[in-house]
């Protein structure tokens, strides 16, 4: 078995959460409490020539920048190395290894970029530099590129070619797998490296299986202090320091790996996210980048179900990109499920025609206004229609629902009713037990116009003209403020809303402007929609 390394690159990856503004206190105190722990490699942050030399972050133009940081400390018996992201730096911001504090250089790129990438390796490695090739997403590379691409590192012939699971997608077998092409036509004398993402909870594990290969070539794992990293984050080197120690003879300074921890992340993770989380784990059982899921998820208006059923229908090559154009068609798609009933419409018309029909919304005014609603209940007799919640004062005949994160919120509730409302829904809410009442096309009653084109009212008044219905009276729909409750309940507050307050409360008056002869409406409670 060769040499096993361990690699930390807090300093690095880490600094996709706070912009690598770490502050240059906590830069040295991480930097020497690193090297004092043994660590076999240290890497101190990004290259990147769109950046401009601060002392207080770990990504910084040149090399030069990195000597002014790190050229005055001890670096023990570390390798000290920086990372490139191909294409972000030109190879004249290097100076040669000798007159620099770092080295070695990692340099990353993804699989379309292998060959010119490669090329820069070369002269990475002809200013004396220790060069690791990084395989940005190496999960993406078919068998026949991977052999491809080794082909090419041999010919570089780095110090070491790294897998990187970019959106951490491997499990057990597929990294086996993975690791046995590369294993197979590596040169024997470059060192393999892993560096694992925890998206599905098997960062750490992943890196254990790593090492447990023994394999006759030098292996390196990364890791970071407490896994900080980007997305889900990485296997913690802390973990990764103690089962080297207790299975490889190895002597990391576990104490000192703390240290660093108690004083520089704990804070950080009490400010930046970081970790296992669902968002993280629906990207990669998706097999998808992460900002699909949370374009989807900041809609608001999808169940995880439905969220996954979207996620599904991205053509594998643009699962790893981010082309929000289709995930847009596809997310209108879903929601304008077919569902039409002619007859279930006419049903529905008649037993509304001609009634005194009040819709109820969730603003602050079903409480402030609570007695002169149920006054006016009372004596109109009304049909009261209730939008996306459930009132708790009074008893309603119809549920509007067209946000399925508001009715998997009330589910439970519509169950334990004694005489449940008759349901209208729209397309793109799956009911629990299989069954609406009465279903809508959800992308019938769109007004691709609005600043928030599917808000839940004025989709119901859409579907009540389209039955013919021309009079209703309003409670509950305030409009909106950006700097107060809009609604109630403060769990049901969007800061979408907020930030739309002045659009959506103009929208709403000429939507009620544009509608007069169609439609009558009172307004029961205030309302910012009143004309004036």
């Amino acid at each position: 078995m060769g040499k096993i390394r361990l690699l930390d690159c807090t300093l690095r990856d880490g600094g996709y959460l706070n912009d690598w503004n770490f502050g240059k206190d906590n830069i040295s105190y991480i930097f020497r409490r690193l090297v004092h722990s043994n660590v076999d490699v240290i890497e101190v942050g990004f290259l990147d020539d769109r950046r401009s030399f601060d002392p207080n972050r770990t990504i910084n133009p040149d090399t030069e920048s990195y000597n002014k940081i790190f050229g005055k400390f001890d670096h023990g018996n570390a390798m000290v190395v920086g990372m490139i992201d191909f294409g972000t730096c030109r190879i004249e911001n290097l100076k040669p290894c000798a007159e620099s504090c770092l080295d070695g250089i990692r340099v990353i790129f993804k699989k379309d970029k292998m060959h010119p990438a490669l090329e820069f390796c070369k002269q990475v490695k002809a200013l004396g530099y220790k060069v690791f090739t990084q395989l940005v997403s190496v999960t993406s590379y078919t068998d026949d590129e991977l052999r491809e691409v080794v082909g090419l590192i041999n010919d570089c012939h780095p110090f070491a070619a790294s897998m990187v699971d970019t959106y951490g997608l491997c499990d057990a077998p597929t990294l086996a797998h993975i690791i046995d092409i590369i294993d197979a036509n590596l040169d024997e004398d470059i060192c393999l490296g892993y560096h694992a993402h925890n998206n599905f909870q098997l960062g750490y594990a992943n890196a254990v299986s790593v090492l447990n290969r023994g394999l006759k070539r030098d292996v390196l794992v990364d890791g970071t202090l407490y896994g900080m990293g980007k997305s889900a984050g990485n296997a913690p080197l802390e973990l990764l320091a103690m089962y080297m120690n207790l299975n490889f003879g190895k002597n990391y300074n576990i104490e000192q790996i703390q240290e660093a921890i108690y004083t520089c992340i704990l804070d950080l993770k009490k400010k930046y996210n970081w970790g296992y989380s669902l968002y993280y784990f629906i990207a990669a059982l998706n097999r998808c980048h992460p900002d699909y899921v949370g374009y989807l998820m900041n809609k608001q208006t999808l169940s995880i179900t439905s969220i996954n059923e979207i996620l599904q229908q991205i053509p594998e090559k643009d699962k790893l990109g981010k082309n929000k154009e289709l995930l847009e068609q596809l997310y209108l798609n879903h929601m304008a499920k077919d569902c039409k009933d002619v007859v279930c419409e006419a049903n529905l018309k008649e037993r509304l025609d001609g009634k005194e029909i009040l819709l109820l919304g969730p603003g602050t005014s079903v409480q402030s206004e609570c007695g002169k609603i149920a006054d006016f209940i009372q004596e109109n007799h009304s049909v009261v229609i209730a939008v996306n919640y459930i009132p708790e004062v009074f008893k309603i005949d119809y549920l509007f629902v067209s946000n399925a994160h508001r009715y998997l919120q009330m589910s439970d509730k519509i169950n334990d009713m004694n005489n449940c409302p008759v349901t209208i829904a729209t397309s793109n809410v799956t009911s629990c037990d299989g069954h609406f009442d009465y279903i809508f096309n959800y992308g019938d009653f769109l007004d691709e116009t609005a600043e928030i084109r599917d808000n839940s009212l004025f989709m119901l008044l859409r579907i009540l003209i389209y039955l013919g219905i021309d009079r209703v009276s309003l409670a509950g729909f305030d409009g909106y403020v950006p700097d107060d409750l809009n609604y109630f309940d403060r769990m049901m507050e969007y800061s979408e809303v907020r930030a739309k307050a002045k659009q959506l409360n103009k929208y709403g008056m000429e939507f009620f402007e544009n509608h007069k002869k169609e439609l009558t409406v009172r307004f029961v409670t205030h309302s910012r929609y009143e004309t004036q």
